[in-house]
């Protein structure tokens, strides 16, 4: 600590200095203030809040205590990274250089409902965190989908509230979500895809996308944009027989990995300088160059209700140095949904299903 205490070669502050000194500090710690009030929404009420979109998830799922608000049904897995050669020009994250870097991950379907039948949506999804050696790490969610329905948070919430049930009736009201794609045209990609997509027999069989964009950045400090995904090496998409009943996802992935490790490539896309990176509903162009970033291997999975992955927020912006965040508005609106979720659910982690249990034993 630095002594601050008048001496003869340092005088008293005057009452003009210090005046300016504590304006500067009033000023520092208005602009706080100012920037926590517009987070929470309450300089606004118009404004959406992180607090609005977990609501209206909560409104057309169901509150179900110590769950997550979406993707509430999953499981966990564990297993590593090993990364290529192809990567550590454009960046200096430690995740593209050392041979094997540890992960955890979670695979889940995109409902708020914990207790939704597996086939009930084509939709998978993969959440990955990666740790590296020097304690910096990477979370990253990826869906099966190749493009988010919309491009912004505000269009989001709509599609939800479209699909809120009416309090009369109990059950959504038939037009509004017709009416919010007619007049969302950006949805068509989204809505070409869903019409041919067919729920999946497997977690390990799917490719899962990251879908917005991302920046790598080299040690000269050259930045370039891309997206991610990983391409499964189990090309089979059979079950090895659990396809009956609500869950069999969870069963046929505890089988096959039962019967060896599972893989998959990671593959990062170059965008060229015409592509946007501020809309995830749009795709860019099958040509461009891909890099195959290294090979994720997932050697064991944990029930979702006590294993690693419960308690970790896979927060999108939670990034290593050399990768940084695109101008995607979505990316900065599911990093504040997902603290709003994850403060909700983890005070509420003693009425998960066999948490009292847990606890007595």
């Amino acid at each position: 600590m630095v002594d601050r205490s008048p001496t003869p070669d340092r005088p008293p502050l005057s009452p003009v200095s210090l005046a300016l000194r504590l304006a500067a500090i009033g000023l520092v710690v208005g602009a706080m203030a100012v920037a926590f009030a517009y987070v929470n929404g309450s300089l606004d009420p118009q404004r959406l809040t992180p607090k609005a979109l977990v609501n209206v998830l909560e409104t057309n799922n169901g509150v179900h205590p110590g769950f997550r608000r979406n993707h509430a049904k999953g499981v966990c897995v564990i297993g590593y990274f090993e990364s290529s050669n192809e990567v550590r020009a454009y960046s200096t994250a430690q995740v593209f250089n050392a041979a094997r870097t540890p992960v955890v991950g979670r695979f889940a379907l995109p409902s708020g409902n914990p207790y939704a039948p597996d086939s009930s949506v084509p939709i998978r999804s993969l959440a990955l965190r990666f740790t590296q050696a020097n304690g910096q790490q990477w979370r990253t969610g990826m869906n099966s989908m190749p493009v988010f329905p919309v491009g912004t948070p505000q269009a989001f919430y709509q599609l939800q509230q479209a699909q809120s049930p009416d309090p009369a009736t109990g059950k959504p009201d038939p037009a509004a979500a017709p009416a919010f794609f007619a007049a969302h045209p950006e949805t068509a990609p989204f809505l070409r895809w869903v019409k041919s997509a067919k729920p999946s027999a497997s977690y390990a069989t799917e490719t899962y996308n990251g879908i917005n964009a991302f920046y790598l950045v080299n040690s000269a400090g050259q930045r370039q944009a891309v997206r991610w995904g990983v391409v499964p090496l189990a090309q089979d998409d059979a079950s090895t027989g659990a396809t009956q009943g609500a869950d069999f996802l969870e069963q046929d992935l505890r089988e096959r990995l039962q019967a060896g490790p599972l893989r998959w490539q990671l593959l990062i896309t170059l965008a060229e300088p015409t592509d946007p990176t501020d809309d995830a509903s749009q795709a860019w162009p099958a040509a461009r160059k891909v890099l195959n970033a290294g090979t994720l291997v997932l050697q064991s999975s944990q029930a979702q209700n006590s294993g690693e992955c419960r308690d970790i927020n896979y927060d999108p912006l939670i990034l290593p140095s050399g990768i940084e965040p695109s101008n995607d508005p979505l990316l900065a609106a599911r990093s504040a949904a997902y603290a709003s979720s994850y403060l909700r659910r983890t005070s509420e982690v003693g009425q998960l299903p066999g948490a009292k249990q847990e606890a007595a034993q």
